[in-house]
């Protein structure tokens, strides 16, 4: 073995780690495909959603109910949009207002960290009721606290809609669909997103029936502003 060959070994052994880490840290990866613009009424039943296929967010939690929960997201040239489908049995949601703590009840989130070079991201939440809650979020070794946008409306404002679906009287799931326009994440960087683009985010979701239980597409180690855990959107 040369000396060469040597420098290399010692340096592949030291960078391993960092290596592993980084792309347990990167997580997995969903292409978001894009589409028109078009309504959200609750049903996902428009036809552009035959675009997406369907990203199943696995639960985390042992305790509690255990449901099957999936999404499908696509973007356009003014936002992107989702459609979350939650299998449940009883919903579990009180709040009246937007902005309330609507994650102490049934809810849906979704996480964008558009630019890595900051601690800094987007966060939004919708209850089965359809009340929402959007905040940025700078994150600085774990201190988090989210802050409302300012001038929410017109085209900053986003669109969002949901519906409880029933066999009989019994609860069988319930469907969020929202749009997050372009609009209200600036100035954030690399917003509104080209092809090849990449944001790290994750997807979330709660429930209450049966004590607590949480869903992540991608786990994480603490809560779910554990961002450094996100895993990656690649806009086609």
């Amino acid at each position: 073995m040369n000396l060469r060959h040597l420098r290399f070994l010692i340096v592949l052994f030291l960078l391993t780690p960092i290596l592993i880490g980084s792309a347990i840290a990167q997580g997995g990866t969903t292409l978001i495909k894009p589409t028109q613009d078009f309504d959200v009424n609750g049903q996902g039943d428009n036809e552009q959603w035959s675009l997406a296929s369907w990203v199943s967010i696995p639960q985390r939690s042992e305790e509690g109910a255990q449901y099957v929960t999936r999404v499908k997201i696509l973007y356009s040239r003014t936002g992107i949009y989702f459609l979350f489908n939650c299998e449940d049995q009883q919903i579990v949601s009180s709040f009246d207002e937007d902005f309330a703590d609507l994650w102490k009840e049934d809810v849906v989130e979704v996480f964008f960290w558009t630019d890595e070079n900051y601690p800094f991201y987007f966060e939004y939440e919708l209850s089965p009721n359809n009340y929402e809650l959007p905040i940025f979020v700078p994150n600085v070794d774990g201190d988090f606290l989210g802050w409302r946008p300012w001038h929410y409306d017109g085209d900053r404002k986003t669109r969002h809609m949901t519906s409880v679906q029933r066999d009989d009287q019994d609860v069988i799931s319930w469907t969020a669909e929202f749009f997050i326009p372009f609009a209200l994440l600036k100035p954030m960087a690399n917003v509104p997103p080209k092809p090849g683009t990449k944001w790290r985010a994750n997807m979330y979701r709660i429930d209450y029936d049966n004590g607590v239980s949480t869903w992540a597409w991608q786990p994480i180690r603490t809560n779910f502003h554990d961002f450094e855990r996100f895993g990656t959107f690649v806009f086609e």
